[in-house]
């Protein structure tokens, strides 16, 4: 499975996400899986080289990760991704198989199956030692498609966590905090241009772009000292 759009992540908070739904629902669709959690490992180094290259680099920035949707069991099916992004443009490459499997895949190296993304993504854990799960970030994402734009999609994330142990995604939702309080982040995701009505729509709500990553937020303000907050632990969340 392979993916290359442009994506666009946007702060807001739930109020500002409440006006721009008023101002252009007319124009959206709820998308194949509307609403859902999604959970994932993120792959790193004892002391977060990667995390820490991604956060440095201007031009290419390159994660792996192991994605689910809902809280998986062993026997679910999950996504192992290899997320590149070059001067704005991501390019998403994912294998798909059972949890077990994954985890038998990361901790042994021998893929499931043969293919040109397996190959690439066992090159990148061929060439960084000491590379594992190392980040759990979870979080309620609603989604959206374009109605008559069909390479439009739009999410809004909410309730993020984070934990740097227990990394098992069939245990489900734990953790620290990731967004600041009544806060959360929109994607939107095209194949090219953004549509003008959406765009105006921002303009007018003043709602402008940022760099952000759950990730690199997670790492500077928990494993770097930058916070002294409590875990919190969230209750269940059924997608």
């Amino acid at each position: 499975m392979i993916f290359e759009r442009v994506e666009k992540k946007y702060l807001l908070t739930y109020r500002q996400k409440e006006q721009l739904l008023a101002r252009i629902g007319e124009r959206l669709l709820e998308d194949k899986y509307p609403h859902g959690l999604v959970a994932s490992l993120y792959m790193d180094t004892p002391d977060y080289r990667c995390i820490r290259a991604s956060m440095d680099a201007r031009v290419y920035k390159e994660k792996l990760r192991l994605r689910a949707y809902g809280i998986p069991s062993l026997s679910d099916r999950v996504f192992l991704e290899l997320k590149k992004k070059y001067k704005g443009v991501v390019y998403k490459r994912r294998e798909k198989m059972t949890l077990a499997e994954a985890y038998r895949y990361l901790e042994s190296g021998i893929a499931p199956r043969q293919s040109q993304i397996f190959s690439e993504i066992g090159y990148v854990i061929d060439s960084t030692p000491d590379l594992a799960p190392r980040a759990y970030i979870s979080y309620e994402r609603d989604a959206f498609a374009g109605r008559e734009e069909s390479g439009l999609r739009i999410t809004f994330d909410k309730n993020a966590f984070y934990r740097s142990c227990d990394l098992r995604l069939e245990n489900g939702p734990s953790g620290y905090p990731v967004f600041p309080d009544e806060s959360g982040i929109m994607e939107i995701k095209t194949l090219g241009a953004m549509p003008l009505w959406l765009a105006d729509a921002l303009d007018e709500l003043r709602i402008f772009p940022t760099s952000f990553s759950k990730y690199g937020t997670a790492y500077l303000r928990y494993e770097c000292g930058r916070s002294a907050a409590a875990p919190v632990l969230q209750e269940e969340f059924h997608a």
